[in-house]
């Protein structure tokens, strides 16, 4: 599920930083959000391989 979360806001990150450049703050403001949703992702893995452990 965030796998999916964070390819759809990566893409949503590339097409708002063609639209308008790398320095517009909708495309701060979406790359802010997926580097969220990466630290969650990472999160959630590294929970789950401690619970494997």
């Amino acid at each position: 599920m965030i796998n999916y979360e964070i390819e759809q806001k990566r893409l949503h990150l590339i097409e708002t930083a063609k639209k308008f450049g790398m320095n517009a703050e909708e495309t701060i403001r979406c790359s802010q959000e997926l580097d969220m949703l990466l630290n969650k992702g990472i999160k959630s893995t590294s929970k789950d391989c401690s619970n494997k452990g």
